[in-house]
Parts: structure tokens; sequence; C-alpha cells
């Protein structure tokens, strides 16, 4: 540790702290534009100046380390001063220099209320100005359909520039020029292509780059902000919704360094406008082959009818990806009342068994476990379009200092260099008999990553490459004390919770794919399971958000609640439970799925034994405790891992396909999303685009 005197305080720090993260270990707040905590410093906007006793001119705090400072005449600590007059005239000098182009637009930027300049403009600039010349002209940039671009406001703090770089990995942006002719541009000014985009908005401390969905919609100030958590995938990030009235306006991150840090998704951040737009606002039941709208007491009364006609093996239930584990118990609970063990979380027909263990189906080594890891292995997924957030934090890992990656299956562009072993089960299968160069990288690592995604495990051979991928674990040495590097990459926000409550089949029931064949069954409770095409000859009860695919096939539709109009608990992909609040509420009739359950279940004579949300927790806190800590991830048994290496098989020959083919377009609330669409359309021109165009 170093000693340092800050304005008259000495405090012990890291030798390795900047002068700027010593002041504020010492409760000073620096101002600053150009740096950022999860960026390289770039030292360009000079707004963090302080004195350093000794030093001729103010110097740059965040570029400045403390062990470059060097002691008095007599070993005394290093002196920095940040309220003196020289700092206090350096920083008016620094924001007046800044503001001479920036122009008058604070009446009607969309960042007034949260800019950065703004902010500090007020507390430590001067109250008029000395300059007439006329401010710089800069002509704005196309970026695409999520950033919109007011270049006269820039300050070249080069935030955007570094984030695109260094943590999206996709270097689009960049300065040209020098001096006052300098611009933040594509280049070749081209829509941005990364999943993370949307983040330099956030990063922006003026209003250069903005939100294009969302301006001219509202002032910070007029919105109800209620803190939750995303369902766009299973990484769980912590999402911030900012709601005025009944309607939803925009979606923010809040920072959770275990699971998002604080970025997230483009899908997340701008699915927004999918809220509003297709929902199922009243109940309805087909008649003559063409659905119309009744009551919630004519929808049960046909839901019964169609009950009291079948026999309970001849009953079933699906689980979509966005439910939440309060309603996915009550769904449970209700096939139970009616006799039937034919019920699956899994629509996708992931070979995934919670009697396995509950270390068979999690990421183990938890998100900010990556960090920890010496060479990862990708079987089967592509995490940049599968759990964009969870690619950044690889990215980091490798950034910090590069590791050997291997991938098998399709060759795509993860953002990080990444050696490409082969497509399908057979290179797994000659990884872990120590054929390829690759296996003794793996061999070698302290603590290797095996990530297993989707692509792999919802084939017909799941279960025998689950196996095969346990194995390898096990050969290669992921599986040990303090370390457990078998991590199953999820999709679906529901999955995991679904799992941990036993929502799968019971002894001799139908999984998904079977009781989604025609003439399996005679009644099929779809829980916003809108991935699974449903056979003729089976009456379908859709309870969901969306006129989407599940609708479509519906004949009895009991409209639910979208993920902000309801609070449910979900388990992300690593097994951390968290909690989602509700922001605003269901549109017209729609109700909380949960007690839409509840009065069908006194509908059809078996009525469930809550009447109240807080009941329902109680019931599910009883029959998984776990699930009661939230923020937390409860530690799985490691042993399930060498028993799913035992369970053997044959894998079939044939390459793995990524679980998600379009990152926009994923769910019922991405696909009603009128900005999702041409993000997608946008994604297609430029995966289409050769050099010449």
């Amino acid at each position: 540790m170093t000693k340092l005197i800050v304005d008259g305080t000495e405090i012990d720090v890291p030798p390795e702290y900047t002068l700027l993260q010593a002041c504020e270990a010492a409760g000073v707040e620096i101002p600053r534009f150009c740096f950022h905590e999860r960026l390289s410093i770039a030292g360009n906007c000079r707004m963090c100046l302080v004195e350093l006793k000794g030093s001729p001119k103010p110097v740059a705090s965040c570029a400045w380390g403390v062990r470059d400072c060097r002691p008095g005449p007599n070993g005394e600590p290093p002196v920095i001063n940040t309220k003196s007059p020289m700092v206090k005239k350096a920083r008016e000098g620094v924001m007046e220099f800044l503001l001479i182009n920036h122009p008058l637009d604070c009446p009607i930027c969309d960042q007034g209320g949260e800019c950065d300049l703004q902010d500090q403009a007020m507390a430590y600039g001067v109250d008029t100005s000395r300059f007439k010349e006329n401010k710089r002209a800069v002509e704005d940039k196309y970026l695409g359909a999520l950033v919109r671009t007011s270049m006269n406001r820039c300050i070249q703090c080069t935030r955007c520039v570094r984030f695109c770089t260094e943590v999206a990995g996709v270097p689009e942006l960049g300065a040209i020029g020098r001096g006052e002719d300098m611009e933040i541009t594509t280049y070749l000014e081209g829509a941005l292509t990364s999943e993370l985009q949307g983040n330099v908005v956030d990063l922006c401390p003026v209003g250069a780059l903005t939100s294009k969905p969302y301006q001219f919609t509202a002032r910070p100030w007029e919105l109800a902000k209620t803190e939750t958590v995303d369902v766009m995938d299973a990484v769980g990030s912590a999402i911030r919704v900012d709601s005025r009235g009944r309607e939803v306006l925009r979606i923010l991150p809040r920072v959770n360094e275990a699971v998002n840090e604080e970025w997230i998704s483009d899908k997340t951040r701008h699915v927004v406008d999918g809220l509003r737009v297709q929902r199922l606002d009243q109940p309805y039941v087909r008649v003559d082959g063409k659905l119309k709208p009744a009551s919630w007491g004519e929808a049960f009364a046909a839901v019964a009818a169609r009950l009291k006609a079948s026999s309970k093996g001849r009953i079933g239930a699906i689980a979509g990806d966005l439910a939440s584990v309060e309603e996915m118990f009550a769904l449970k609970e209700l096939m139970a009342k009616l006799g039937s063990v034919n019920f699956d979380c899994r629509q996708d027909g992931m070979a995934v068994d919670p009697a396995q263990g509950r270390a068979s189906y999690l990421f183990n080594a938890t998100i900010a476990g990556i960090e920890k890891a010496d060479a990862i292995l990708i079987i089967g997924a592509n995490p940049r379009k599968e759990a964009a957030v969870l690619n950044a934090r690889i990215r980091k890992r490798w950034r910090a200092s590069p590791i050997a990656i291997g991938l098998i299956g399709e060759k795509v562009d993860l953002t990080y260099p990444a050696r490409h072993l082969g497509a399908g089960p057979e290179t797994l299968a000659d990884l872990v008999a120590g054929k390829l160069d690759f296996s003794k990288i793996l061999q070698d690592a302290k603590a290797p990553l095996i990530i297993v995604g989707s692509g792999a495990l919802a084939r017909h051979d799941g279960a025998a490459i689950a196996a095969l991928a346990a194995k390898a674990a096990q050969t290669f040495g992921a599986v040990a004390d303090g370390w457990n590097g078998y991590c199953v990459l999820h999709t679906a926000a529901s999955r995991v919770g679904g799992l941990d409550i036993g929502f799968v089949p019971g002894q001799g029931g139908l999984k998904a794919a079977e009781m989604a064949a025609a003439g399996t069954l005679d009644i099929l409770f779809s829980l916003g399971a809108d991935e699974v095409d449903v056979g003729k000859g089976t009456c379908v009860v859709y309870i969901g958000t969306h006129g989407d695919r599940g609708a479509h096939r519906a004949d009895v539709i009991l409209p639910g609640a979208a993920y902000t109009e309801k609070s449910g608990l979900y388990v992300n992909t690593e097994g951390r439970v968290q909690m989602g609040r509700r922001a605003t509420f269901p549109p017209g009739d729609a109700r909380e799925d949960w007690a839409i359950l509840r009065a069908l279940s006194e509908a059809v004579g078996t009525k469930l034994p809550y009447d109240s949300l807080a009941a329902l927790r109680t019931a599910v806190f009883k029959a998984h405790p776990h699930l009661q800590r939230l923020g937390e991830v409860e530690p799985a048994d490691a042993a399930a891992i060498a028993r799913l290496a035992k369970t053997g098989g044959t894998p079939e020959k044939g390459p793995f396909y990524a679980a998600v083919h379009d990152f926009y377009l994923t769910n019922p609330i991405a696909r009603a999303s009128a900005v999702m669409a041409e993000c997608s359309a946008l994604a297609a021109g430029a995966a289409t685009a050769t050099a010449a165009e």
C-alpha cells in the first residue's frame, strides 16, 4: 500500500491505483468525461485535473498512477489537492473549451436531465461565455435503427469508440480528422452490427448519441422507475423499467457485477414497443373454426367441458420460455390434481433432466467465474447470439490475458479469436480421446471451462452428447476441488426455474415433442409455449400475452401478463434466483398467469390451495427452499457430472447448429416489435453483403 494525502486526509491505497481512484477512495468526487471504469484510459477530456504538489501544472488524475508520484523532500507522502484555486481555474478552463462548439440544445435534447455535461457545467463551469465566433457544425451520421446521432454535441471523449472496440469486440466506430475537424464516425457510414450497441447511449456523457426508438418520448422526471430482471435470454440481466402510466417507455441496465456488470443486449433494451402491440387483452374461444371474443366464464366453461370429456392420460402442459417459477409451479399442481404427468418446460427438446442432479444443467462456473478460466471449449453454442452479455464476459477474459478458446459447431464470429475444431460430435469424441492438439491445451489448463449449448443438447441424441461433454469435463479436469467448469448455456429465461421445480414429465409422462404430435392428447395447456407446433386433433388452451404462433393455434385463449406486468421469480442459467417486479398492469381483461390458473382450477373442480401470490410463493419455498435465497447461486453437487458421464450413448453424426438463428426475433414480444424487425432486416442485409457492395 502507498500513503497519499488528499485534501489534507492521509489514506493508504494500492500502488496500481490512479490518482482518480485514490481521490475517490478518500471520498472526493472527481469530474470526468472520457474516463470509465470498464474502458481503457484515454486521458483526452482533461476534466479530471488535480494539483499534485511539486508539479508545475495540474495533472490528469485518470492517467497518473499512484506509483508515479514522488514523495516530498523529507520522504513525506505525495500531496494531492482537488479544491485549490489552481484546480478550480483549470476545470473552468476545460469546461469553457468544451462548450465553445457545444450547441444550445438542452431544451430539446433527449439527454436533458441525464447529461453529464449539463451537470458538470453547473458544478464546475463559469456563468458566462467569452466566445462570439460561430460554432462548429458536424454532419450527423447514420448508425442504424437503434442509435441516433447529433454530432454537433460530441466532445470526442471516445467512450463509444473504446466500448465498441474493447467490450463489444466489433470495432465499427472510430475518429477521423484532426483538431477541430475530428469526427466520430463508422468510416463507411453503415449500421452498427453489434448486439450490444445500445450501451453507447448510456456511455455518451453528452447528447451526441441517443436512443432512436426512445427519442422525444419522455423526460426522465416523468417516469416511474422499477428495478427488475430481463427475460429475453437466460442470463437474467439486471434492468430498470421506466414507465409512464400503464405504458413502458424504456429499459435501462442496472449494475450487477455478478451477472451483467452494467451492460445489456439490444434486444433487452429495445423490445419495449413489442409490449404494446399485438396484445391479447380478452379471452377467446374457437367456434366453428374461428376465434371469437368470450367472457372469462365462457372460456373457463369451454375448458371444463373439454377436460370432462378427456381421460387423465390425454391431458398435458408445456411451459414457454418466458414463464416465471410461480406460474409453472401452479400449472404443475393443476396437472397433478387432474391426474396427469404430461408436463414439460423444455419446448425445444433439450436433453437435461433434474433427476441427474442440478449440476447437470447449470452454468456451474457462474458468469463471473468465466474470468477465472484459462482455457475454454464451446460445444454447439453461439454465445454472441444466445447470451450477448455473457459473450462480452468471455471477451473480457480473453482481453485480460489471451487464452485458448475452441469451438465445436458452426463457424461464427464470436468477437474474439476462437479455434474452430470441427462441426459435430465426432470432433468432441476425438478431443476426449486426445487426438487433437486442443486436447493437450485443455489437459494442461488449471481451470478449463466447457460450455455446452442448446444446439448440442436439443438434438435427438442430446443425452448422448451431454454424457460425452460430461466425460470431457472429467477427462480434462474441469471438475475439481473449488472449480466446476461444466457449464450448460440455456437460451430460455424459464428453463432452469422449471427444471428446479421438476416441471418435466413424471413416470411414463410425455415430453413436449410427444405431446405436440397429432392425436396424442385431447387437451394441451400452453403456458406461452410459442415455439412448439401442435398437431391436429388436440384442443390447445393458450395462456399468453401476444397474438403469436401459440395464439394462432389455440382453441381457447386466456390473456396473461408480460414480464413487466407481473411479479415473479426467475432462475438464470447459472442457477441464480432473481425477482422480477411489476412495473405496469396488463391491458384490458388480461391477468397474471398464476391468477388465471387459480381461477381455472376452481372452474374445473380442482381448486388450487392459494388465493394470493404470497400464499403461492410460500408453497413454492416450502417445496423448494433454495428459491427463497434471492440473488444467490445455490451450489450444485459436482457428483452429478460423474453420473451424467456414465450414462453413455452413441451420438449421431452430423454438425451442431446454433439454437438461435435470428438474435432479434426469439420470442413473442420480440416478434411483435417493429424495432426488432428492423434490426433483424439490417442484420440479414449485413450478413449477405459482400466487400464489393
